[in-house]
C-alpha cells in the first residue's frame, strides 16, 4: 500500500521509538518488524558508508537490489559517523529520546567508540539496549565475527537438514539471521513490558546471538541426546518413525505434502484413498507400528498420489480432512487467492521505480493492525532533518557543520 494511505494504521508499537545500528540482516530485520507493527525505527549509517544491503545479492530491478526496500520500509533514514566524538555524542542524544536501541557489531564495538551499556544508560535509564551477534556477548567464542551460514552449522540445525550420508545444505535464505532478528523482536517487547509493568521504568540489555536462535530450534533433540545417547541425523523428506508424513509426486510431477500420522487422520485418509481397511491392519493401526513400517505405509500413499494429479489430490484430502499442501515456489504463492486475501503480498511504492509487491506483516492484529506505511528511502540521510533538526533540536547551520566535517 501506499505511504499515505497505510498512515492511518500506525500499529501497536506504535509510540516506540527504535535507534537501528548495524548492517545486512538481522539487526535491521529486528527493526523492520517492529517498525511493521508501528514503531518509529531510526536507521543510523555512516555517512559514504551505507548499509551494505542496498546493493545486496545479484537481482537487479531498475538498476536497484530489492533486498533495501523491503528490509528497511517504515525506517527513518539518518547518517552518523559513530567513529568520531562528535558522532558519538549525537547518538547518546538520540538515546535519550529512544526507547530501544538496536546493534549488530561483533561484540565490544560500541564499547571502543566509548557508546557501552554505561554510558548509554546513564544517558537513558529507561532504554533497552538490544544487542545481536554470532555468539553472544560472553564465552569463549564471543570475539569470532559470525555469520548466519556458521551458527546454523555450529547450531546444530544444518546437520539434521538434507539426506543421510550427504553434505549438510543451507535453506536458501539467512534462516540464522532471520530466527535472531525474531529473537531479539521478541527479547525487546518482553523488556519493554517489564520495564514499564514490572520494572520500575529501569531498561535492559538483551542479548541474542545466531548461534543460540538456531540452537533454539532443536525440539527433542537435547534431551534424546543426553539421556538416550541419540545423534539425530538427516532424514531427507520425512521424519523418522512419524507416518505417514513426506512429500509424494503426482502425476503432472509436482510434489504433495501429505501428512496423515496422526490417529483420525490417518483413518481419514485410508477412506479418502479407498483403502479403509489399512486403519485396522496390525501395521498400520497405532502411532508406532506406522513408525515401524514407515516404508510400507508412505509406499502405499505414494502409488495413489502417482495416479492422481496435483490438484486432485488436493482437493480430495482436504475435503476429507486430511492435513495435505502442494510444495509452492514464489510463483504458486503469487497465484494462489489466499496469499491476497490474507495481505501477505503487499503493494508497496517506492520513490524511485513505483509500485511493487513485498511480503505482509505477521502477525495479524485484530484491534491494531500493523502497516507498511512507506517503502524505503534511498537517500542516504534522507531523514537527516526531520530526527536532528525537529528531534534533537539543531539548526540548518549546525547540521550544515557537521556535514562538512563528516559526523553526519
Amino acid at each position: 500500500m501506499s505511504g499515505a494511505a497505510a498512515g492511518a494504521g500506525p500499529g501497536p508499537l506504535a509510540g516506540v521509538r527504535i535507534v537501528e545500528l548495524g548492517q545486512l540482516l538481522a539487526g535491521p530485520f529486528t527493526g523492520r518488524l517492529l517498525g511493521d507493527l508501528g514503531a518509529e525505527v531510526i536507521k543510523v549509517e555512516p555517512p559514504g558508508q551505507p548499509d551494505p544491503i542496498r546493493e545486496w545479492g545479484k537481482a537487479r530491478y531498475r538498476g536497484r537490489s530489492l533486498w533495501w526496500p523491503v528490509q528497511s520500509r517504515n525506517k527513518k533514514c539518518v547518517t552518523l559517523n559513530l567513529r568520531t566524538e562528535r558522532g558519538q555524542e549525537l547518538l547518546v542524544e538520540l538515546v535519550k529520546h529512544a526507547d530501544v536501541l538496536t546493534e549488530n557489531f561483533r561484540p565490544g564495538t560500541l564499547e571502543k567508540w566509548n557508546l557501552g551499556w554505561e554510558r548509554l544508560s546513564e544517558a537513558n535509564p529507561r532504554l533497552v539496549l538490544c544487542r545481536v551477534s554470532g555468539y553472544g556477548q560472553t564465552g569463549p567464542y564471543a570475539k569470532r565475527a559470525g555469520f548466519a551460514s556458521v551458527a546454523e552449522a555450529m547450531g546444530g540445525i544444518r546437520h539434521i537438514n538434507g539426506f543421510p550420508d550427504q553434505p549438510p545444505p543451507r535453506m536458501h535464505i539467512s534462516l540464522g539471521d532471520s530466527l535472531a532478528a525474531m529473537f531479539a523482536a521478541q527479547g525487546i517487547l518482553a523488556a519493554l513490558y517489564w520495564r514499564d509493568a514490572l520494572g520500575g521504568g529501569r531498561g535492559q540489555v538483551v542479548d541474542v546471538s545466531l548461534l543460540e536462535s538456531s540452537f533454539a530450534l532443536l525440539e527433542s533433540i537435547v534431551p534424546e541426546y543426553d539421556r538416550l545417547g541419540i545423534v539425530r541425523g538427516p532424514q531427507g523428506t520425512n521424519l523418522k518413525g512419524i507416518a505417514p508424513s513426506n512429500i509424494f509426486r503426482s502425476r503432472d510431477g509436482k510434489w504433495i505434502v501429505i501428512a496423515a500420522n496422526g490417529e483420525n487422520v490417518f483413518r481419514r485418509l485410508c477412506v479418502a484413498i479407498g483403502r479403509p481397511e489399512l486403519a485396522d491392519d496390525p501395521r498400520f493401526a497405532t502411532h508406532l507400528a506406522r513408525g515401524e513400517h514407515q516404508d510400507e505405509i508412505e509406499g502405499i500413499v505414494a502409488a495413489w498420489a502417482a495416479e492422481r494429479d496435483a490438484g486432485e489430490i488436493d482437493s480430495v484430502l482436504n475435503e476429507a480432512g486430511v492435513i495435505c499442501g502442494p510444495v509452492y515456489t514464489i510463483a504458486d504463492i503469487f497465484a494462489d487467492e489466499h496469499f491476497r486475501a490474507r495481505e501477505m503480498l503487499v503493494e508497496h511504492e517506492d520513490p524511485e521505480f513505483g509500485e511493487y509487491l513485498g511480503p505482509g506483516i505477521v502477525p495479524k492484529l485484530s484491534e491494531t493492525p500493523g502497516a507498511v506505511r512507506w517503502s524505503a528511502t534511498w537517500e542516504e540521510g534522507s531523514h537527516n532533518g526531520e530526527v536532528y533538526g525537529d528531534l534533537l533540536g539543531l539548526s540548518d547551520q549546525e547540521l550544515a557543520a557537521l556535514k562538512g566535517e563528516g559526523v553526519v
